[in-house]
C-alpha cells in the first residue's frame, strides 16, 4: 500500500529503491585537511518524489567541519525516486560520505 500522504516510504517490498543520477563530490574542510583526518560521515535524508533529497541531516559525524560539507554535498545530489506499483513516493535513505586524504 502507498504510504499515508507526507510520509516516506520505507523501501522493501514492492518498493524499488531511490538511484544517485548526480552525485556532488564533497569538499574537505581546511581543518580536516589541516589534520590530514580521514572518514566517513553518516546522513539521513528524504528523497521526494521528484527525486530531490530533502530533510537532510547528520546520523554519524566526524567533525571538523565534514558533517557540514557532507550535507551540503548531499543536499545537491539528484535522484531518479522510490517507486511503488511504478509511481515515484518519497523514500528515506542513508548515505555514506568518504573524506580521504589523498
Amino acid at each position: 500500500t502507498l504510504p499515508a500522504p507526507g510520509q516516506p516510504l520505507h523501501i522493501g517490498g514492492d518498493a524499488t529503491h531511490p538511484i544517485v543520477i548526480h552525485q556532488a563530490p564533497p569538499e574537505y574542510s581546511q581543518q580536516a585537511r589541516d589534520a590530514k583526518f580521514s572518514g566517513t560521515v553518516r546522513v539521513s535524508l528524504l528523497v521526494d518524489q521528484n527525486g530531490n533529497p530533502t530533510h537532510v541531516h547528520v546520523v554519524k559525524g566526524v567533525g571538523l567541519g565534514l558533517d557540514e560539507k557532507a550535507i551540503q554535498a548531499v543536499s545537491q545530489y539528484r535522484f531518479k525516486p522510490a517507486t511503488l506499483k511504478g509511481k515515484p513516493v518519497p523514500a528515506d535513505l542513508f548515505i555514506d560520505v568518504n573524506f580521504q586524504i589523498l
